[in-house]
């Protein structure tokens, strides 16, 4: 991190550049994401330990950006930390909010943004579940600028965003920003009205839930659900979703023969409507298990060892010709 920008043509919609608030796993990945794509950063968090886990993000995030091609002028010193939160904030076209998944905090943040900021900044939370309307219940000046702005870890490399407007948003603050995110190279997931959970996250919530479960019934290991997937449906769903999926699942049929052939079947395994009780047996049980499929590797070889499957994924999609899920 520097104070030199660098030279190169910042994304117009996003000129004269991002502050990013909140700087844990995902404020890092969104941070490390906008400098990759040639956009200037300025970085804030009351927290002493964040410029070290921003720095530790853009090490070890770098090279993989580096092979999936970055933006005209992208560079690490695109970033830079701010000393306070108002220097954060001055100028920037967008203010990504990223802390801690806490409701009081963060409507506490966003008042503060709301109230600090420019009128003309989209000011975009990365919540991975609380509504805007939640959210802006203490901002002054309304929630119109205001929106989701849901990412997915790692950001530097996912492509989805999920852009959700609440019931008081601006249409243009919704239309402005997703140009912001798609001239960046992000893939727009829009929603129009609140969902609880957002899309992405109820289908992932709904595979956890099932898999604590298993757990915690002594019906399946930790590896052995990272093995159904992995070797099974997680292949599928890199190439189509699970409705296309098991969409050619009913052959020539097609979903219509899949839906009256199986339909009466699928009442059966709906019984897991509700999440197991986090017991101390179910908590200590799933973190022994990650520990054993961790095969002794600590996070961040594990997170250099994701990345680089990611990269293999989406470059072999892209030769394939099969969809741009990389960055524009």
């Amino acid at each position: 991190m520097s104070e030199d920008t660098g030279s190169g043509k910042t994304p117009e919609s996003l000129s004269p550049g991002v502050a990013c608030v909140g700087m844990g796993v995902i404020g890092c990945g969104w941070a490390t994401y906008f400098a990759s794509r040639g956009i200037d950063v300025r970085a804030w968090d009351p927290d002493p330990e964040a410029p070290g886990r921003l720095r530790r993000t853009l090490e070890i995030a770098w090279p993989a950006m580096e092979q999936l091609g970055l933006g005209p002028g992208a560079g690490p010193d695109r970033v830079r930390f701010a000393g306070s939160l108002d220097e954060a904030l001055e100028g920037a076209a967008l203010i990504q909010e990223s802390a801690p998944e806490r409701l009081p905090l963060k409507q506490s943040l966003l008042s503060e943004l709301d109230r600090m900021s420019s009128a003309d900044a989209i000011i975009a939370s990365s919540t991975s579940g609380y509504r805007i309307s939640q959210l802006t219940e203490n901002c002054s000046r309304g929630p119109e600028r205001i929106v989701v702005g849901h990412p997915f870890n790692p950001v530097y490399l996912l492509p989805l965003v999920e852009v959700v407007a609440g019931p008081g948003t601006d249409p243009a603050a919704m239309n402005r920003a997703e140009a912001m995110y798609a001239g960046a190279g992000k893939r727009v997931l829009r929603l129009e009205r609140e969902v609880d959970g957002f899309i992405a996250d109820r289908l992932q919530e709904a595979m956890w839930r099932e898999a604590l479960h298993m757990v915690a019934n002594g019906e399946a290991t930790v590896e052995q659900l990272d093995l159904s997937i992995t070797a099974g449906p997680g292949l599928r769903w890199a190439l189509m979703g699970p409705m296309l999926t098991f969409h050619l699942a009913g052959g020539e049929g097609g979903m219509a023969h899949m839906l009256d052939h199986f339909g009466p079947s699928l009442e059966s395994p709906w019984t897991r409507l509700v999440a197991p009780e986090l017991t101390p047996e179910l908590r200590d049980a799933v973190v022994e298990g990650c520990e054993e499929a961790s095969r002794g590797l600590g996070v961040p070889e594990l997170v250099r060892e994701r990345d680089r499957g990611l990269v293999a994924i989406i470059q072999a999609l892209e030769r394939a010709g099969l969809g741009t899920v990389g960055p524009g």
